[in-house]
């Protein structure tokens, strides 16, 4: 997979993603549960690319700009 198109997938379903969790979860979305969700729904191949940092960091990165929650970076 290039890099290019797991960013646009992963920011792709992270925006999707909300919308299977419910209100509670959606207040304080976690990568590694979003990570367990790509594996569930077989979506884990957007997270193997080659990655200077690691893909997971940069995926996680991506989670976070389209969720608003780079203050915790």
């Amino acid at each position: 997979m290039k890099k290019a198109e797991a960013e646009k997938a992963i920011r792709y379903l992270a925006t999707q993603w909300p919308n299977t969790l419910s209100k509670e979860d959606r207040a304080d979305p976690s990568f590694s549960t979003f990570k367990s969700w790509l594996a569930a729904n077989r979506y884990s191949s957007y997270l193997d690319f080659r990655s200077v940092m690691g893909a997971d960091y940069d995926a996680e990165a991506w989670f976070d700009e389209e969720l608003g929650q780079m203050w915790r970076r």
